[in-house]
């Protein structure tokens, strides 16, 4: 009888000290694994909206403070490896008018001086220059020609160290103030950047402003930017804005652009993003076409990228790496059909990817596959069709998301049905825009949106069909929440990605009315290489 007690107590205490340690580990946060979660809509808060107006030219925050050719709207983005940066800035002024000349990229150097904090700053590295113009073939309309936009390279850094430079032409004095930044850590199964901030759709609003100081507020290592920057074309080219270009200006010729605006957002971005690395992959407000079926010029040109160095031949689509996280970048607004480069280059770049050095996989592009909002509902169908399959296949963890100006978590999901092997789909375009937020769902009564409505109208194509199974069959929308939907807000905010190990990432949104450092929504993402065994680089070869 004694024995049998002495086995229950110490079985039961087993499993105390077991769920100690879960508690520990996790502190209370559920994980994937407690899931599929039941799915949760916040009702809408009428009471908390922002200030969703744009930041006028005349506020300080957004207006030139530098003379003659000194740099200004310094930037940092990563290339393929902890080793090497880019930098970024503008020396000169833009021009607007219908009568414009460009600047000439050869009379300011593209240098930055560089060294391990604390020392001299004996490294020199020398980049490239341009101009670019947005060009419009109506009478009345504005042209633009931007700054010299400069893009250097930095090559043969040690991991995780932190690095101070200065960047401008020191032949001209025209040097800027010193800026830091710490390198990413060596990619490893061990090795991850502390704090990676998401976010989407940030526009330069009142709330853009919110959004930002919360996010320095977590002191982020990296952030990626799931597209739809400036939103420069929310208005036209003599500086007349609207919430909604298609209901104010339906009779222009072409979809104008204030280019100015992008200068702004620069200005206000900088004292963040020269310090801490930003990638950016495109968003339908980064089109901007112009003379000559021209697009995504301003974004190409203003950001520098890690596409020639990751084999890709387009600034729409590239990877990288930041420690033991591969992150793949995605076009929704380029080719994404199987027979097109982006998706060639896809599958060269899954296939030779080694999930013993880089256990996490992330992808990230604008158009969101599950979002449940009535806002772009499907919209990307024919992306999800093309591609969905492929990044199955490998293994995907997290996929991130913009466009729907709403946040969304979704379970574990594979082709519309939960799969424990699928990604964790996350939309966070809710950054603060003037587009104002996504409030209704495609579920609600009367919220289902026409079929033939949905699909985008740059890359059109319809794939957007009824339901053929599971609860909604033979319907285009639920009647409910979807069961893959975990969890919806209409809030603006963003996100934050740490990574602690190979199999656990903690992942936390944060409202902007909420104080800093507060989750609005919290979980750890958990991989189970085990159960999901992704494509390693021989199998990838023998398929």
């Amino acid at each position: 009888m004694g024995s049998v007690l002495v086995h229950t107590h110490v079985v039961t205490l087993c499993m105390l000290l077991l769920s100690l340690s879960s508690i520990l580990v996790h502190g209370g946060v559920p994980t994937t694994l407690d899931g599929p979660f039941k799915p949760v809509t916040v009702p809408l808060d009428k009471s908390f909206r922002g200030n969703a107006v744009d930041i006028p030219d005349t506020d300080p925050l957004v207006q030139r403070n530098v003379e003659a050719f000194q740099p200004e709207q310094i930037s940092l983005s990563l290339s393929t490896s902890h080793d090497s940066v880019w930098i970024s800035w503008i020396t000169g002024e833009f021009q607007i008018g219908e009568n414009i000349e460009p600047l000439d990229p050869e009379t300011v150097g593209s240098i930055v001086q560089y060294g391990r904090f604390g020392r001299s700053m004996n490294g020199q590295a020398v980049g490239y220059s341009l101009v670019y113009s947005q060009l419009y073939p109506f009478e009345g309309l504005q042209n633009y020609t931007s700054g010299i936009i400069h893009h250097v390279r930095l090559t043969g850094l040690k991991p995780n160290t932190l690095y101070q430079y200065q960047c401008g032409d020191p032949s001209l004095s025209a040097m800027s103030d010193v800026h830091y930044f710490r390198t990413m850590p060596v990619s490893g199964p061990k090795s991850y950047p502390s704090r990676i901030a998401v976010v989407g759709d940030l526009g330069l609003t009142y709330n853009t402003t919110s959004t930002v100081n919360h996010m320095i507020s977590n002191h982020p290592d990296l952030i990626l930017l799931v597209g739809d920057a400036s939103y420069a074309n929310m208005y036209l080219t003599n500086g007349t804005g609207s919430d909604c270009y298609s209901c104010s200006f339906s009779n222009t010729p072409i979809h104008e652009t204030y280019q100015p605006r992008w200068d702004y957002w620069g200005r206000y971005m900088e004292p963040l993003i020269s310090s801490v690395p930003v990638m950016v992959v495109e968003g339908n407000h980064e089109i901007e076409e112009q003379a000559v079926n021209k697009t995504f010029v301003a974004y190409s040109s203003r950001f520098a990228f890690p596409s020639e160095e990751s084999g890709s031949s387009s600034t729409l689509y590239y990877s990288f790496n930041a420690g033991g996280i591969h992150f793949i970048m995605l076009g929704s607004y380029i080719s994404y059909d199987k027979s097109g480069d982006q998706y060639k280059w896809l599958e060269k770049d899954l296939a030779s990817l080694d999930r013993e050095v880089t256990p996490w996989l992330v992808a990230t592009w604008h158009a969101p596959w599950y979002s449940t909002y009535k806002s772009h509902y499907r919209e990307a169908e024919c992306m999800r069709v093309n591609m969905e399959d492929l990044l199955y296949k490998y293994g995907v963890d997290i996929v991130f998301n913009g466009h729907v100006h709403a946040y969304e978590r979704s379970n574990r999901v594979y082709n519309y049905t939960l799969d424990p092997c699928g990604p964790v789909y996350i939309t966070v375009g809710d950054g603060g825009n003037r587009e104002k937020m996504a409030i209704t769902h495609a579920d609600e009564p009367g919220n289902c949106p026409e079929p033939l409505t949905t699909p985008d109208k740059f890359m059109r194509g319809f794939c957007a069909f009824n339901f053929t199974s599971g609860p909604a069959a033979g319907k285009f929308c639920w009647d409910q929440q979807p069961d893959y939907s975990a969890f919806r807000e209409s809030s603006f905010g963003h996100g934050i990605l740490e990574v602690k190990n190979e199999t656990h990432a903690l992942w936390s949104w944060n409202r902007n009315q909420d104080y800093y450092g507060t989750a609005g929504d919290e979980i750890y993402i958990v991989r189970q290489p085990d159960k999901c065994p992704p494509v390693m680089p021989e199998e990838a070869h023998n398929t």
